[in-house]
């Protein structure tokens, strides 16, 4: 049951993609209106499959063109119904999925042993890596549009996730490990004016050490950015339109090559910038991120606060509920009882997976709680407000290890059962648009077992 269904449009089937993938002799394995699929093509599916850890059957091949031709197919439709997809758009998509190809980049290295950059991978720049890719993005995201509109109105009623969940097989029932759901009371240190006022005056005797002192602007990164991501590549930031927040992205827009800008404010603290090049959009910066801290006479009275919260909790004169709303000053939970979300399925339940992933701590304080009770106050760092502060912690639930069953688990089985439904819409529109475009298959793959009828079937 619950597999996840292979959302036709997931999987991408580009070399950009396809990192690592070797050669192959090419030739046109299939077609979909004017739209060609190479044998690389499909290589690049199943090479970008294996990496992400899925099963490679015997039918892969089969599966994964069969991906493609929808994929040409929702083209087809697009340019039909002339759905427009700006440069923006298309630029925010090329920057993250090269960004992705260098995260999985991180460790390779190339034939003399060095760092392998994607620029050394594909032997061009990264301007010319998007120009090359530019078509074939934009391509993609008009397709995307049109699978939108096939199942933007798709829903399902609680007596069909019933019915969705009574017909499946008891031993397809997916096993749910251990999952919880915790509550916190956050307190911040606040950052005064005072604390404010001191790093933008350390910003600034950085700035006059580069543009007066003539010291070396990366190497003043490497010292003192407080950038995680930036820093100990001399503060490098590769980037284009519509990537980077508005502050930061007007600043980069408005410096000459060499140039180093004056002190400016985004939500992350302050910068300086220095332009190194840029190209239409593209953009290539180095910059200084200094973060004002909190003073210890904020830290002091925010522990005040914290404790004085656990001592009325632990004595019952207060309510949880009534906790979170007298002492919390952490937006992302003080409106919502404490719960805190997991941001990578957006549901209130964390598996131990996830948890890890996001708040490893979390885990070493809650295995011993049982439900309802919370922990002493200690100190953390906050994952949405990238910043520190004191909490105390909530085990709200946890569920043993189970077969997926509709009182634990409605919200999966919701998801699976709409799913389905979406699959089935997906289909439907399949089948009524092939007859109307023009679609060849190679000999070698005709007999592959696909969901659609892509040919004529042949007496």
């Amino acid at each position: 049951m619950i597999k996840a269904i292979l959302s036709i449009g997931i999987i991408i089937g580009s070399a950009l993609l396809a990192f690592g993938q070797g050669k192959v002799i090419d030739k046109i394995v299939a077609q979909v209106g004017d739209n060609i699929i190479l044998l690389s093509d499909l290589e690049s599916q199943k090479q970008q499959a294996k990496q992400a850890g899925l099963e490679i059957g015997d039918k892969a091949a089969c599966v994964y063109l069969e991906e493609l031709m929808y994929q040409n197919l929702l083209v087809n439709q697009a340019e039909l119904d002339s759905v427009q997809i700006s440069d923006e758009q298309v630029d925010a998509e090329m920057e993250g999925r090269l960004r992705m190809i260098e995260g999985q980049m991180r460790n390779a290295k190339d034939e003399d042993g060095s760092p392998m950059t994607i620029e050394k991978f594909y032997g061009k720049t990264r301007t010319q890596i998007k120009e090359e890719f530019r078509d074939a993005i934009r391509k993609r995201l008009k397709g995307q549009e049109v699978e939108r509109k096939i199942t933007a109105d798709i829903s399902v009623s609680p007596r069909e996730v019933e019915i969705f969940f009574n017909r499946q097989p008891i031993d397809s029932l997916p096993f749910i490990n251990t999952q919880m759901a915790f509550q916190q009371i956050s307190v911040f240190p606040e950052i005064t004016k005072e604390d404010r006022d001191l790093a933008y005056r350390k910003l600034q005797d950085i700035r006059k050490e580069i543009v007066e002192g003539g010291k070396d602007f990366g190497r003043m990164a490497r010292m003192n950015s407080m950038d995680p991501g930036s820093a100990a590549e001399d503060g490098k930031i590769e980037a284009t339109r519509g990537v980077m927040v508005k502050a930061f992205e007007a600043t980069a827009y408005n410096l000459k090559q060499g140039e180093v800008s004056e002190i400016f404010e985004t939500e992350y603290g302050y910068h300086i910038m220095k332009m190194i090049s840029r190209r239409g959009d593209d953009y290539t910066v180095a910059h200084i991120l200094i973060i004002p801290e909190f003073s210890r006479a904020s830290l002091e009275k925010a522990s005040l606060n914290i404790e004085r919260c656990y001592q009325e909790l632990a004595a019952n004169q207060i309510t949880w509920d009534e906790a979170v709303k007298k002492y919390s000053n952490d937006p992302n939970t003080k409106e919502n009882k404490g719960i805190i979300t997991n941001p990578i399925t957006g549901e209130q339940k964390w598996d131990i997976e996830d948890l890890n992933q996001v708040d490893p701590q979390m885990f070493q304080l809650t295995d011993a709680l049982q439900k309802g009770q919370y922990t002493i106050p200690s100190f953390y760092s906050d994952f949405n407000e990238r910043k520190q502060g004191i909490r105390i912690v909530r085990l709200m639930e946890r569920t043993t290890p189970h077969r997926a069953n509709l009182k634990d688990d409605y919200v999966l089985i919701r998801t699976a059962a709409e799913n389905e439904k979406k699959q089935k819409a997906i289909l439907d529109w399949t089948a009524s648009r092939i007859n109307g475009a023009y679609i060849r298959i190679d000999d070698e793959y005709k007999d592959c077992p696909f969901q659609s009828v892509w040919l004529p079937k042949s007496n």
